[in-house]
């Protein structure tokens, strides 16, 4: 590898670590303080979520004790989610060692040592993996055995060899180095300054709060406009009086004699000097008006530019290649398809596109998990691919592109297998998501659309890589926490791509205002397809919902007060002749939603809604217009769930039945080793379930005819009858071929994995690293 890109690397794996270190840190915190029963799960999962990730991170840069560390700590996690493992002050003190120990791991880097020679690493893994199996954790006094400073001793010692190293280097060598290292801290040249991104973004988040400083002069300007042109309509109107004013002069002076007299002469008089000031000082101020408009507007529209100008500046330093997340997506692919025996390289292309810092943070791991599944579940093994005549190196491709100045979009596509969609319906029902009948009863897209599902696999084996279910969940979570969309599209015959259109930058954007009653609120205008204004009588109903025709398409209408559950005002009056609507597109749904008013379309500074209101349905946050009036933004996502009423009920009445059910499972434990029999037999009764045991093959066949069993744990290597052939002898049984089975080995390598696929195993879990596994998680997950 070329030394500087594996030193970016590294420097790049470090920042991350740290933010999921931080992250892990302030869930297990919160997750101890926790008093609500109901708020743990979502605590548990960010954590499980953060620990996958910085799993898959450590081991595309070899870093084998953080990724050990990593799986342990999913291990206990997985724990807590199925209840077996019971939070205590000693559990929580040895999760935040699990944590510390891997941020004084970091200094390896540097010294190029490897981590699993660390004693107190090895040590901290096995005690994780008991506890994540069901024993208590022990207490300070037990772990604490002076491992923790031979941890220390050893990172001091690796950075003192560094250090050393430097040290005893030439004179010369060592000159070049340090003025090597000034240089870059100073910058590669006088025009340059290093400046910490924190500080940048401070400055950032300061010049977007100017845009509503910028909104506020133009509200002022055109309140200043209005004002100007009642003056001139006043003048319009005393340009008519004029002429009656006149005539009753002359009247008051005719020959004739005068209209009025005595003390009615002097009030009309009185009354006519009124009108000529009256209307010498209005003018005057109606020219000052003028005048004052005319500067609002020359300031507003300096001010937009400067605001503007600054904006884009600024989003020019925070902006930065897409290059820089792409550059460790090779070796992951490779590192990843030399681990399945397979042969696949990975083209990427447009790094050049620049995009908001904040959104490259965020995407990178969405990105290792789609590059993951196009490996693990899309490129075939050479031999099948020779058969099909395809070269045996499969190729996955990732492109960036500008779609407009405002969003991008990262499209992912490896020429393998494409996913077999008509087995997506039987393998969300053994995920335990739908009924088989639930299942066949979705739309083609809605079963394509359900591998973003958590829990959702279709990888035939559960191991230390995939088939868990939460890569595409993330992806998933991820795109829609940035305001954007993934998408699928699959073939047989030319593999998988997945799309990802992202914002170019996080808090400003295009909004459309419409308004329903009295209340304005605010679509995001990439989400917004159309704007429209029909007839009423194009409105129609079919099957009780209302619909409308747009450009061919027959979509769906709803008001959106319906959506909102407002109170819609009762109209004085004959109701109007046409109706005004938005068409909205979200993962390739549309829907048409009916307002009462479209105000128009600005550009948007968005607000959070604060910690107190964290997550509110519909509402995606708010923002202030110029008006002063704080305006909510709508969750394109949540509306389109919201017209489409009952899919997400089902999934969770499912999940509720699941939860419900009381009945304890069987489980059959099929080992020749006593003592890890005993041990297997502890674990799983420990879990709460019924065991029953065979020391080999044959005798695990003919307690499956005659006992009721609903999983097999079996060894492979065993007498008379192994754990491959039981296995492909389970599968060619009529009876029995639905019955799930785990293969827990000491043969770790990829022919044996191939094999157990072969046979037909559900879960392949290697002994050596048994302890630290999540057993009871896999059990748990397939019956």
């Amino acid at each position: 590898m070329d030394i500087d890109f594996q030193k970016r690397l590294l420097e790049t794996f470090k920042v991350e670590t740290k933010e999921h270190l931080t992250a892990i840190s302030a869930c297990l915190i919160d997750l101890e303080k926790a008093v609500e029963v109901e708020k743990r799960p979502a605590i548990i999962e960010a954590i499980f979520r953060e620990a996958h990730s910085l799993k898959g991170a450590a081991r595309a840069v070899n870093m084998a004790g953080i990724e050990s560390l990593s799986h342990a700590l999913e291990g206990v996690l997985a724990a807590f989610k199925r209840r077996t493992c019971i939070p205590s002050p000693a559990l929580f003190d040895l999760l935040h060692q699990a944590v510390d120990t891997v941020d004084r791991l970091l200094p390896l880097l540097e010294a190029g040592r490897d981590a699993t020679a660390n004693a107190a690493v090895r040590k901290l893994v096995l005690i994780l993996g008991k506890v994540a199996s069901g024993f208590p954790p022990p207490d300070n006094e037990e772990r604490d055995d002076g491992s923790e400073a031979k941890s220390h001793e050893f990172v001091g010692k690796a950075a003192a060899e560094a250090y050393t190293g430097l040290q005893n280097a030439a004179p010369g060598q060592r000159a070049d180095d340090e003025a090597g290292s000034a240089a870059r801290l100073q910058g590669a040249s006088p025009d340059t300054v290093r400046v910490s991104t924190e500080k940048l973004e401070s400055l950032f988040n300061q010049a977007e709060e100017l845009l509503t400083v910028k909104l506020a002069a133009a509200q002022r300007a055109a309140e200043l406009a209005e004002l100007s042109s009642d003056m001139a309509l006043w003048e319009k109107e005393w340009r008519k009086l004029r002429p009656l004013l006149r005539g009753m002069r002359k009247a008051r002076q005719s020959p004739a004699g005068p209209a009025f007299a005595g003390k009615d002469a002097g009030r009309l008089e009185k009354l006519l000097d009124f009108f000529d000031c009256n209307h010498a000082c209005i003018k005057k101020l109606g020219n000052k008006m003028q005048g004052v408009a005319k500067t609002a507007a020359n300031d507003r529209h300096t001010l937009d530019g400067m605001v503007d100008t600054l904006l884009d500046e600024m989003k020019g330093a925070l902006m930065l290649p897409i290059a820089t997340i792409f550059e460790p997506l090779p070796k992951v692919a490779r590192d990843l398809a030399r681990a399945r025996g397979k042969e696949a390289e990975l083209v990427v292309a447009g790094g050049a596109v620049e995009c908001d810092k904040r959104i490259l943070e965020e995407i990178k791991d969405p990105l290792i998990h789609l590059i993951r599944n196009c490996v693990d579940h899309g490129i075939e093994n050479p031999e099948e691919r020779k058969l099909k005549g395809k070269p045996t190196r499969g190729k996955i491709s990732v492109t960036a592109t500008l779609i407009d100045s405002h969003r991008m979009e990262i499209c992912i596509n490896d020429d393998g297998a494409g996913i077999d969609i008509a087995r997506l319906p039987e393998m969300a029902a053994k995920c335990g998501l739908l009924t088989r009948d639930e299942a066949e009863r979705l739309e083609k897209d809605e079963q394509l659309a359900f591998i973003f599902t958590s829990g959702f696999s279709t990888h035939p084996m559960i191991d230390d890589i995939s088939g868990r279910g939460l890569g595409l969940a993330i992806v998933r979570e991820k795109a829609v926490k940035l305001g954007g969309t993934v998408t699928v599209t699959t073939d047989p015959r030319a593999g998988t791509t997945f799309r990802l259109l992202l914002p170019l930058t996080l808090a400003t954007f295009r909004g459309v205002i419409v308004r329903v009653g009295e209340q304005p609120f605010i679509f995001p205008a990439p989400r917004v397809e159309r704007v429209a204004r029909i007839a009423r009588s194009a409105v129609k109903s079919v099957e009780n919902r209302e619909t409308v025709e747009l450009t061919g398409a027959v979509l769906s209408f709803v008001q959106l007060a319906d959506l909102l559950e407002l109170t819609r005002q009762e109209k004085k009056g004959k109701e109007p002749d046409f109706v005004q609507l938005l068409v909205l597109e979200n993962e390739g749904k549309r829907i048409a939603i009916g307002v009462d008013e479209v105000l128009g379309e600005e550009e948007i500074l968005v607000k959070s809604l604060g910690s107190q209101l964290t997550r509110v349905r519909n509402v995606a946050g708010a923002t202030v217009l110029g008006t002063g009036k704080v305006v909510p933004i709508l969750h394109t996502g949540d509306l389109l769930k919201s017209a489409v009423k009952g899919a997400a009920t089902v999934v969770g009445a499912i999940r509720e039945r699941e939860d419900a059910e009381t009945a304890r499972k069987s489980v059959l434990i099929v080992e020749d080793s006593i003592t890890a029999r005993t041990l297997l037999k502890n674990i799983l009764e420990t879990a709460g379930y019924e065991t029953l045991s065979a020391v080999d093959g044959l005798d695990a066949l003919a307690l499956i005819r005659m006992e009721e069993i609903d999983l097999v744990v079996s060894d492979v290597d065993m007498p008379r009858m192994n754990g491959f052939d039981l296995t492909s002898r389970i599968r060619a049984s009529h009876e029995f071929a639905d019955l799930p089975v785990v293969l827990v080995t000491s043969l770790d390598a990829r022919e044996d994995r191939e094999r157990g696929i072969e046979a037909g195993a559900n879960a392949y879990i290697v002994k050596s690293s048994f302890d630290q596994s999540n057993l009871l998680d896999v059990i748990k997950r397939l019956i």
